[in-house]
């Protein structure tokens, strides 16, 4: 009896026929969906130190001036972006294993193997070279914080995500040097406050998304990631406390005591949003399990998303009337 050859997956070609021309777009458009464009938005933080030094170091007559710190700050955010993306290619890369085995991580291009890993390795290898360049040509320090950052997160991604409280102390990190970031390609230096809520606020959100990421693993936890054998419910729970109050006594102290905000205290009209933006996190994490993904939540959640604008743009307001 002659021998049949096992079936042929065209899936695997990119379609039909055995043209690469679909399986390429197929690759490309994975690597690009394993880049997370939908996350980028926490790169908006890059413009925090511009947004709130308006009142002390810019004219805002000057056009030009404003048009140019805008420019730089948008492609500060666009490097972020881009170093953010390479490491998320890395990250699924580490984690292709335990993605394989998660409910909704297993669908990602690298964990399903539309993506293959060495093409991943590439795209990453390019993405973060043209990304610390860019960096650099934009300001040196800000290269160098892009440097940092990129190094920090290929830590977390290959092991250091592993070592309880270690891991979410990395997120914050992240955004802390966002901020940093964003302060050095315009030259300005920030009030310490708006440092320390930036960073107990984002200790707050990676805490959150660990409790809302054992709430939804179950006995799945360990094999999704290994960190969440380590926590506990409860202990989480503490931590979700500690440091949502932290951010919130953080914050309420930079709208009076900050040296740039108006001596009538009137940065204190926007703890309400702050406020009003915590507890409904707080909401969404106990009742939704949301908080495993921060930026669908921001993004999703009408009553959270109108907070975040109206802080904004009162702050925007406060600290332009003020000058």
């Amino acid at each position: 009896m002659a021998r049949k050859d096992p079936p042929v997956d065209s899936s695997s070609l990119g379609g039909p026929g055995t043209s690469p021309v679909p399986n390429l777009l197929r690759v490309t458009a994975g690597l690009l969906w394993s880049m997370r464009p939908v996350q980028w938005t926490k790169n908006l933080v890059v413009l925090l130190p511009l947004a709130f030094s308006i009142n002390e170091r810019w004219d805002l007559n000057d056009a030009d001036l404003i048009g140019e710190l805008v420019l730089r700050v948008a492609a500060g955010a666009l490097v972020f972006s881009a170093l953010s993306g390479a490491v998320y290619i890395v990250n699924d890369s580490f984690d292709r294993s335990s993605d394989a085995v998660h409910p909704r991580k297993r669908y990602r291009p690298i964990a399903s193997g539309v993506v293959p890993l060495a093409a991943a390795q590439a795209a990453a290898l390019l993405v973060m070279a043209a990304s610390i360049a860019g960096g650099f040509l934009l300001d040196v320090g800000f290269g160098i914080v892009g440097a940092v950052f990129l190094v920090t997160n290929l830590g977390y991604s290959s092991y250091l995500k592993r070592i309880i409280i270690l891991d979410v102390m990395l997120v914050a990190a992240g955004y802390l040097l966002r901020v940093v970031a964003g302060a050095l390609i315009i030259d300005v230096s920030p009030s310490p406050w708006l440092y320390s809520t930036i960073g107990v606020g984002a200790l707050f959100i990676a805490v959150a998304k660990r409790y809302s990421e054992l709430s939804a693993a179950g006995a799945d936890a360990v094999t999704q990631r290994t960190v969440l054998g380590e926590y506990s419910q409860a202990f989480l729970g503490q931590l979700v406390s500690i440091t949502g109050t932290a951010a919130v006594v953080a914050y309420a102290l930079y709208t009076f005591t900050a040296s740039n905000v108006p001596e009538n205290h009137s940065m204190m009209l926007t703890i309400p949003f702050v406020v009003f933006g915590l507890f409904r996190y707080l909401y969404l994490m106990n009742r939704t399990g949301l908080t495993e993904s921060p930026e669908l939540v921001i993004l999703r959640d009408r009553p959270l998303l109108a907070s975040v604008a109206l802080w904004a743009v009162t702050s925007v307001v406060i600290l332009g009337v003020d000058r």
